[in-house]
């Protein structure tokens, strides 16, 4: 088995060795992994063992992430690892981040391959996705490293679930992120994630109020169990209170899944009603995701109202906004990161194989 020398361990008086990573602590005896199954104890030491290997690499839109905020319809070069250090009943990625099985992870690059391809195909950044890049932070670190070495920009995909000192380091060489807010109540977090709900929070803060990293924030909304006007109220007067109105909040719709089967889809109502829960909470961009909702998917001017930048999914269908990201009807700023926009790069989804070294 190939491994990778891991950071954020420390030894324990009791010949165990604990994992600094993210708030579960795991503690390990030798040949023991941690609950995200890819941090593991060999010879007394804490490894990575998923370095340079990916479950597999695609070029998406900017927009599925989601980030309708960060280089509106470029590219992105997407990759993720396996496992996961939450337990998510409804997970929609199940098949990689509950995976087991190292041998799902079939292409192999190092970060300077993958920052070398993405630039070759044209992408504006790199996303480390599908599966939560905390769990493999080294690998994420010098791949964001080399990209931006290659004047790529960098973006992690992630539920925020991670201690201090490995937070600072990681953000360090992000330049945005989309945070996953699975709730708003410790019970959910408990029951539906095996987590906790304050450290979420406490990354939330940080990136806002610390870090020049662009911050995004997704709920998925699963019927009867995070969908209450109540939740959804507290939620959005939190995010409008404590990191202020221009921090895009993304709605989406659970499909059934995972240990979750026999729940329903959520109601395209329901994602309506949530948006206009957080609009009356005072946030400026609110969106629905994983329905076609043309308006509920596109940025309005916080000053105007116009449509800037019209979408139904990840398709752009209109774009009003100059070079600084300011409305071109009326020259408010909209918040976000910005430049030339000279076409979409589209819904598509386009496979990419490495060929390493």
């Amino acid at each position: 088995m190939d491994t990778h020398p891991a950071r954020y361990w420390h030894a324990l008086d009791d010949g165990r060795i604990q994992c600094d990573l993210c708030p579960r602590d795991c503690r390990l005896h030798e040949g023991q992994r941690g609950a995200c199954f890819v941090r593991q104890r060999v010879d007394g030491k804490m490894v990575l063992t998923t370095y340079g290997r990916s479950s597999g690499f695609c070029i998406d839109p900017i927009e599925k992430k989601p980030l309708n905020h960060f280089y509106p319809g470029s590219s992105v070069f997407s990759f993720g690892t396996a496992g996961c250090n939450l337990a998510c009943k409804f997970c929609q990625n199940w098949d990689i981040s509950k995976s087991r099985d190292m041998d799902r992870l079939m292409d192999a690059a190092s970060p300077v391959e993958i920052a070398k391809t993405a630039a070759r195909h044209g992408c504006r950044s790199v996303a480390f996705t599908y599966n939560d890049p905390v769990i493999f932070a080294e690998y994420a670190i010098d791949t964001a490293i080399a990209c931006h070495e290659h004047g790529i920009a960098t973006v992690a995909v992630t539920a925020g679930y991670i201690h201090a000192e490995p937070r600072r380091d990681f953000y360090a060489v992000m330049d945005a992120a989309n945070v996953d807010l699975k709730a708003f109540t410790e019970d959910f977090y408990v029951h539906q994630t095996g987590a906790h709900l304050a450290p979420v929070l406490d990354t939330l803060l940080y990136l806002h109020h610390e870090t020049p990293v662009w911050v995004e924030i997704t709920t998925l909304l699963i019927p009867g169990l995070n969908d209450s006007d109540a939740e959804l109220t507290a939620l959005s007067k939190w995010v409008a209170n404590e990191l202020g109105p221009d921090v895009p909040l993304h709605f989406t719709a659970f499909h059934p899944d995972y240990k979750l089967d026999q729940i329903p889809p959520t109601p395209p109502a329901t994602l309506s009603r949530a948006r206009q829960i957080a609009r009356d909470a005072g946030l400026h961009y609110v969106y629905t995701g994983n329905v076609h909702d043309t308006d509920g998917g596109s940025t309005h001017c916080p000053s105007c109202g116009q449509v800037v930048i019209e979408r139904d999914w990840y398709a752009i269908l209109a774009y009003r906004l100059n070079a600084s990201g300011a409305c071109s009807a009326c020259g408010h700023p909209v918040a976000g990161r910005f430049g030339e926009f000279s076409g979409a790069f589209g819904p598509r989804r386009v496979p990419v194989h490495i060929h390493a070294n």
